[in-house]
C-alpha cells in the first residue's frame, strides 16, 4: 500500500517545489521496501519449493501429517488456504457446507495428490474445512439471533420466557406478563423485554438453554446472586453460615453481558481455538450456548474470588474476567469444558 502511494507521488505532477523534494525523499525509503517484499517473497516461494521437491509434500499435506487434529491443525490449513495463490483454494474457506466433499477432490485434483497413495489426507482436510466453514456459519446463525429483537406479540418468544421462569421459579407461578416478580430471576424491571434490547433473542436463548441443560448449577447460582453480602460479619461467622457464595447481583442481566461476552469472543475469532478442539465436524449453535454455560459458571466463580464491594464493580470484573479468557485461548489446545456433564449434550469426551 505504501509502495502504491510512493507510486503515486512519482506520477502525479508536482504543485510545487516542495512537493518535487518531498517526493524524492520518500522515494528511495519507499523503493527500498517494496525491494524487501519482492525478496521476502520470491525467498518464501522458492523455500516453498525446496522443501516440497525435498519432502514430496505440499503445504497442506506436511501441515496435516505434522499436527494433530483439532485447532493446531484447522488454524494452520485455513491460513495457508488464505494465504494461497490459488482461487481454488482462496474461495474453499467459504464454500457451502454441501460443497465441501467436493472441493476436497478439487483441492487433490489441483496439488497432484492421489487419494489412493494418501486417503488419510483427504479426510483431513475434510474435517479441517467442514470446521472452517461451520465456524463462519455458526457466526451469522448467532448474529442473526442477536440482530432479532424480542417481540412480546411472538408467542414463540413469549412462551420461550415463560420456559425460563418456569425453570428458575418452578414453585412460583407468575401473577402476570408484567409483574415486578421478574426482578426475583435478575431482570431490571417489570417486563423483561427491555434487558433484551443489547443481545436480542440470543441472550433469551442462552439463559434457557443454561436453565434448562444445567438446571441444578443455574438454580445454584440463581439463590446466590440474591443474597446480600454483610460486610460487617466476620468471616467466621460468614463461613459458618455458609454465606461463602453470597455475592449480590443479577443474575439474568449477569447472563446478557456474559452472552455479549461469548458473541464477542467468538465474532473476533477468538473462539477458534475451542470450538476446533471440541466439535469434531461443523461447530453449531449448541457448541455456542455450552461455551456460554461454562463462561457463566467461570464468571460466577471468578467475581466470588474478586470479592467486589457492589455491583458498580461489575465492569472492572467483567474486563478482568474476559482478559483471562482470552489469555487462555491463546493455548492452542485449550478447550473451555463446561462443568458439568458433557455426554448428554454429544460433545467430545476431552
Amino acid at each position: 500500500k505504501e509502495y502504491s502511494t510512493g507510486l503515486n507521488l512519482l506520477v502525479s505532477p508536482f504543485s510545487s517545489e516542495w512537493d518535487f523534494r518531498s517526493s524524492l525523499s520518500n522515494s528511495p525509503r519507499v523503493l527500498t521496501q517494496f525491494l524487501v517484499f519482492l525478496y521476502c517473497k520470491c525467498l518464501w516461494q522458492g523455500l516453498k519449493f525446496v522443501v516440497r521437491k525435498v519432502t514430496g509434500r505440499c503445504e497442506l499435506q506436511r501441515i496435516c501429517y505434522n499436527n494433530k487434529p483439532g485447532a493446531r491443525r484447522t488454524l494452520k490449513i485455513e491460513s495457508s488456504l488464505k494465504c494461497s495463490k490459488s482461487e481454488l483454494l482462496q474461495s474453499a474457506v467459504s464454500v457451502h457446507p454441501d460443497a465441501v466433499e467436493k472441493t476436497i477432490d478439487d483441492i487433490m485434483v489441483l496439488k497432484k495428490i492421489h487419494p489412493d497413495t494418501n486417503p488419510q489426507l483427504g479426510i483431513s482436510l475434510q474435517a479441517c474445512l467442514f470446521q472452517i466453514v461451520g465456524y463462519r456459519n455458526l457466526v451469522l446463525e448467532v448474529e442473526k439471533l442477536r440482530r432479532e429483537p424480542y417481540d412480546c406479540e411472538n408467542p414463540e418468544h413469549e412462551d420461550m420466557l415463560m420456559q425460563l421462569w418456569k425453570a428458575l421459579r418452578p414453585e412460583s407461578p407468575l401473577t402476570g406478563r408484567i409483574s415486578k416478580q421478574w426482578c426475583e430471576i435478575g431482570f431490571q424491571g417489570s417486563d423483561p423485554k427491555t434487558d433484551f434490547r443489547g443481545m436480542g433473542l440470543l441472550g433469551l436463548h442462552n439463559l434457557l438453554y443454561f436453565s434448562e441443560h444445567d438446571k441444578a448449577t443455574a438454580l445454584q447460582m440463581l439463590h446466590d446472586s440474591l443474597q446480600t453480602k454483610l460486610s460487617k460479619m466476620s468471616k467466621a461467622e460468614w463461613e459458618k453460615k455458609k454465606f461463602d457464595k453470597a455475592i449480590g447481583y443479577s443474575f439474568a442481566i449477569v447472563g446478557i453481558n456474559i452472552t455479549d461476552l461469548a458473541y464477542s469472543l467468538l465474532v473476533s475469532g477468538a473462539l477458534k481455538t475451542h470450538l476446533y478442539n471440541v466439535a469434531p465436524e461443523m461447530p453449531s449453535l449448541v457448541h455456542f450456548q455450552q461455551t456460554f454455560c461454562y463462561l457463566m459458571q467461570e464468571f460466577h466463580r471468578f467475581w466470588v474470588e474478586e470479592d467486589p464491594c457492589d455491583i458498580m464493580e461489575f465492569n472492572r470484573v467483567r474486563n478482568k474476567f474476559h482478559k483471562r479468557v482470552l489469555k487462555q485461548l491463546k493455548n492452542l489446545d485449550m478447550a473451555l469444558c463446561p462443568h458439568f456433564t458433557a455426554s448428554d449434550l454429544h460433545l467430545v469426551n476431552l
